[in-house]
């Protein structure tokens, strides 16, 4: 069986990505079809054979991501995918939108229905201005992204909330498959950063605004207690510029860091509403509490009072009374890992294996 992977773009580094690299290890001839690929920037893409759009030499519109979306669409339509069996789309945006001929399956792999266009809107575009500016476009990319939707043959949600919004947004049902762990755990943890601290790691772009790392700096700004962020993007100059000397910047670490840093850590602290937070999981497979929004995929992943806690309200005063009643210290470290242990690497692809014999 001749397979494919299609992804949006090829330029970052998140749970999406770790999800890739799963799928490579499944079907490791398969190849990748992408509108953009980052070469310099995306070190994890070395082992596929990443195959690119037109867009890949469009240099002058790479520099403008609102005026790239209209873009994707004809991108994603241009491939051709008449050699394979099955192609699997690992998509929050365009790349559900490839076109197969009768007799290959497409599986949509989805993160979510494109965010900007339907949940996430009125907080992308709360600039009335900006909202009006961009009604044409919004409207021409709601009717190709509904026309899109129909075209996978099965859908595959990361999530209760996702499965949900692709019935709210698509009329198409799906089966949840959540993604894998990959996070590879370190036999030589380091003392050196074993501190009293609380820990935040995400993306840091206007497009992750839903992540809300702006609602954690003012709540440990208030309550003085000791934060550590790990991650990178545009908009950590400004997230820097917000925080007090309680908080400091750690920046994109390596795997073993990372580990490093989830393994002494208080807790894993998650103020957004994320589509699933592989994050959360990877805190909670070293054994470490987290402390969460209550909604989206943290209610998947969380058991109150077992392998954390939650808050109610999207507000930094919320978050902190979560975190005056909170102790570490009556958290079970084994009940918290084997909780983690229904997002494994094994289940993900026992689960993905089963679906395709199910499909094909």
């Amino acid at each position: 069986m001749k397979v494919a992977l299609v992804y949006d773009r090829v330029n970052k580094w998140g749970g999406a990505e770790r999800v890739l690299l799963a799928l490579h290890k499944i079907f490791p001839d398969a190849p990748l079809y992408t509108s953009l690929y980052d070469k310099k920037k995306v070190k994890w893409a070395k082992p596929f054979d990443v195959r690119v759009s037109f867009l890949q030499s469009a240099s002058s519109l790479r520099q403008y991501n609102d005026l790239l979306v209209l873009f994707m669409p004809i991108a994603f339509e241009s491939f051709s995918f008449d050699e394979f069996d099955l192609v699997i789309s690992v998509t929050s945006e365009a790349a559900k939108g490839i076109i197969t001929k009768p007799g290959t399956i497409h599986i949509c792999y989805c993160l979510t229905p494109t965010r900007y266009l339907w949940s996430g809107y009125d907080d992308y575009f709360s600039n009335n201005t900006f909202r009006t500016l961009s009604n044409p476009s919004v409207s021409y990319l709601r009717k190709w992204d509904q026309v899109a939707s129909s075209r996978p043959d099965y859908y595959i949600a990361i999530s209760t909330e996702v499965k949900k919004r692709i019935k709210e947004y698509y009329k198409r049902e799906s089966e949840i498959i959540f993604p894998p762990l990959t996070l590879e755990r370190y036999k030589k943890i380091s003392k050196k950063t074993k501190q009293d601290y609380f820990l935040l790691v995400s993306r840091f772009s206007r497009f992750t605004y839903y992540k809300k790392v702006d609602l954690a700096i003012e709540a440990f700004n208030i309550t003085g207690l000791p934060l550590k962020i790990i991650g990178t993007g545009p908009m950590i100059k400004a997230y820097k510029s917000k925080a007090k000397n309680n908080i400091e910047f750690l920046g994109e670490l390596t795997d073993r860091r990372l580990t490093d840093y989830y393994e002494n850590c208080k807790a894993l602290v998650f103020p957004g509403l994320e589509d699933f937070g592989l994050v959360m999981a990877e805190a909670q497979s070293l054994g470490k509490p987290v402390i969460a929004y209550k909604a989206g995929g943290a209610k998947d992943i969380i058991k109150p009072g077992v392998t954390g806690e939650f808050f109610s309200e999207q507000t930094p005063e919320s978050l902190i009374k979560t975190l005056k009643r909170f102790n570490e210290k009556s958290y079970n470290k084994a009940e918290i890992i084997r909780n983690s242990k229904k997002f494994s690497y094994k289940i993900f692809k026992n689960e993905l294996e089963a679906f395709i014999k199910e499909k094909i």
